[in-house]
């Protein structure tokens, strides 16, 4: 319930912004951080948390996530402002980032031996199946009550976490004193992952080298200035500064014997090493592209928030059903077989959405296909977890889980930027070239693919009224249309193959996965909670 409390609020505003546009009169900059802030704060802080959730105790850390983050939900939901809502996001971000790692260290420490890997199943399909709950819950709430109840929905979860935690899970750390806190390291940590998840998620917005004339970037009154040198090449820049500053400081305070935010020798570790690198690739593939079906289900089919949202609930289902699958297989295939047979699940789901979409296509064409993804993401990201951990010291759990965590947002973060930049750019040379072949006048092609683009194809089912009330005849309004329709289903088919082209890289990184991954982990291999505390 708290990883998908956590999961869920990165993607249930998807669906609410046109309320909360029209409440609280947002303007397109700050749609665009109620959403990032969030993330931005949630990915630059999670090494963080899952260090120190070792030292202080796990379950408290997560109680501790849990009421911050009821209390930035009750914010949010009574926010009446841009800078109010904006704020509860960024302290939502923190809270969730002290949930997701201390979760997963959590289940590390409770179980061992088989009950270990059906346990990293279901914490994996969980993820992958509440990432495609999150639009169609936040749909429904915003439609059939308010956007705020997207956020005052927390609070009666987030209360039911806290007793179940209380009662119901023992308290665990890691062994041993360890001197001094590592403050340095994790400001380090903040501006090495910060800056790196808005420069790949917002690269395409402001511009990679070049500032955008058309998007600025602004916090409050202060502009960046247009016409020279982007902020995203300094925000990267900064990040690759502040890497090699935390990489040199962590050494020295591991030669000191002082405590560090990440032990850098667990990369030292075959398995653990690997598996991010294959945790990485493989999170670029698999959720780049879940922004993309929404779009393409609502513009170019027609469907409405709730019903496209609706759809990806195919894609859930498949994950949650392979937390049933990884449980069954454990013991009887390795966890690196069963990250290889899910990786393919997932190419060939992608793969047959990209063949069969098209504007003549009904949802129920891409269900199976979804469903199939779905069982291929819960598989690969359940298994790939424990491949990642089953080395990892009990001790280390938290920064295990935490690093790994990372791994895996930045290789979404760069899958989004990736993916965002080729289905727009595929639409766009697709509808140019359509608008070349009807004959189109080149000022008016600029017009009309830049409504379609900038809109994210939100403009596309109104074209040709808007065309036709410019005196335009209609059936050449009608065309125009029906050619943006077709146009942003060839960039969302490509999205399609760019994406199955990451998992084909990913699928071959597995390969490379350490001997220890090659089997399961024995009952020996456990953390064990402190007995006697938390206890029912």
């Amino acid at each position: 319930m708290a990883i998908s409390l956590v999961i869920i609020d990165g993607t249930i505003v998807n669906t609410i912004f046109p309320e909360i546009i029209r409440d609280l009169n947002l303007t397109s900059t700050e749609v665009q951080w109620v959403q990032e802030s969030y993330i931005l704060v949630f990915a630059s802080t999670l090494l963080i948390w899952g260090s120190l959730g070792d030292r202080m105790g796990r379950r408290r850390l997560l109680t501790i996530g849990i009421v911050i983050f009821i209390a930035s939900s009750i914010w949010a939901g009574f926010a009446d402002s841009a800078s109010s809502l904006i704020l509860a996001r960024v302290v939502q971000g923190i809270g969730g980032a002290m949930v997701l790692p201390t979760t997963l260290s959590i289940v590390n420490a409770t179980f061992s031996g088989r009950e270990r890997g059906i346990a990293f199943a279901v914490w994996g399909s969980t993820i992958g199946g509440m990432v495609a709950v999150g639009p169609v819950l936040g749909g429904w709430l915003a439609t059939d009550f308010t956007w705020r109840w997207a956020f005052l929905i927390n609070v009666p979860l987030g209360a039911i976490i806290i007793v179940g935690l209380l009662l119901f899970v023992l308290e665990s750390r890691a062994p041993g004193q360890v001197k001094g806190i590592d403050f340095l390291g994790a400001v380090l940590s903040v501006m090495l992952f910060g800056p790196l998840v808005f420069g790949l998620i917002e690269g395409r917005i402001y511009g990679w080298w070049s500032a955008s004339e058309k998007n600025v970037f602004a916090l409050g009154e202060w502009v960046w200035p247009t016409g020279g040198l982007s902020i995203i090449p300094v925000a990267l820049a900064v990040s690759l500064l502040a890497g090699i500053g935390f990489v040199v400081w962590e050494q020295s305070r591991e030669k000191r014997g002082l405590g560090v935010l990440l032990d850098l020798n667990l990369f030292k570790i075959v398995s653990f090493r690997n598996g991010s690198i294959a945790a990485l690739i493989i999170s670029m593939g698999e959720f780049g592209l879940l922004f993309a079906i929404p779009l393409w289900l609502q513009n170019v089919l027609g469907l409405t928030p709730i019903a496209s949202g609706s759809v990806l609930l195919f894609l859930a289902g498949g994950a949650f059903m392979a937390s049933g699958v990884g449980g069954a297989l454990n013991g009887k295939l390795s966890p690196a077989r069963a990250v290889q047979i899910g990786v393919v699940l997932e190419i060939a789901g992608i793969a047959g959405f990209g063949i069969v979409a098209s504007t003549g296509t009904g949802w129920g064409a891409i269900a199976p296909f979804l469903f199939v993804y779905g069982i291929g993401i819960g598989l690969a990201t359940a298994q790939l977890t424990g491949v990642i951990m089953v080395d990892v010291p009990p001790e280390k759990t938290g920064q295990g889980s935490g690093s790994q965590s990372t791994a895996r947002q930045i290789g979404s973060a760069l899958g989004i930027a990736v993916l965002g930049t080729v289905l727009f750019s595929g639409t766009q040379s697709s509808l140019e070239d359509r608008l070349t072949d009807l004959n189109v006048p080149t000022a008016s092609q600029e017009t009309i693919v830049d409504a379609v683009i900038e809109s994210a194809g939100s403009a596309i089912p109104g074209i040709a009224d808007a065309l036709t009330a410019t005196q335009v005849n209609e059936q050449t309004a009608q065309a125009i249309q029906r050619e943006s329709g077709e146009a942003f289903t060839d960039g969302a088919q490509l999205t399609a193959y760019v994406a199955a082209g990451f998992l084909v890289v990913g699928f071959f990184s597995t390969f490379r996965l350490g001997r220890s991954s090659m089997t399961v982990p024995s009952s020996k291999e456990e953390d064990q909670p402190l007995k006697g505390e938390g206890s029912a």
